[in-house]
């Protein structure tokens, strides 16, 4: 792996780490047992642009942020960044199109998502309503996030040049 990749990979898990800790109070949408963190899965989402490897590290991180910021039932969902990351980031690699990969990783990172919880005594209605359609809005919302900041950074492992106006 190239130095270039392991340093975005270090700011990204930083950021991941970051934004459920300081910014969680803000960002923060609760709705009965479901939390949502706006802009969280940025960092996973960008780090899908690198490699599976950094995207899988990015997703551990934003865990040890939520286990951190909110206990073990949302570190156990953010645990569920990492096979969507790293699916996501295996498309991309293939040539799969930034937006056509978060557009294909929504659906699994909501049911895994969904699922994870289940043995902390959801419900299936709380488990697959509040946290499956949750999660898949807020991956959503956070897509679009991850898709205007990719256009401005450097996260480009295909060489192409990023214009900036």
């Amino acid at each position: 792996m190239k130095a270039k990749n392991i340093v975005q990979g270090a700011l990204l898990t930083a950021l991941s780490i970051i934004i459920p800790v300081m910014f969680g109070g803000t960002l923060r949408i609760l709705i009965g047992p479901f939390s949502a963190t706006l802009a969280s899965h940025v960092p996973v989402m960008l780090a899908m642009r690198i490699n599976p490897m950094v995207a899988g590290f990015v997703g551990v991180g934003s865990s040890l942020g939520f286990l951190v910021q909110l206990g073990p039932v949302v570190a156990a969902r953010a645990l569920m960044h990492v096979p969507f990351a790293v699916l996501g980031a295996i498309l991309y690699q293939k040539g799969m199109s930034f937006t056509k990969v978060l557009i294909i990783t929504l659906p699994i990172h909501a049911i895994a998502e969904a699922l994870i919880v289940i043995p902390f005594g959801f419900t299936l209605a709380d488990a697959g309503f509040l946290v499956g359609v949750g999660t898949a809005v807020h991956h959503a919302i956070d897509s679009l996030i991850a898709l205007s900041l990719a256009g401005v950074l450097s996260f480009n492992p295909r060489g192409k040049k990023v214009k900036l106006n």
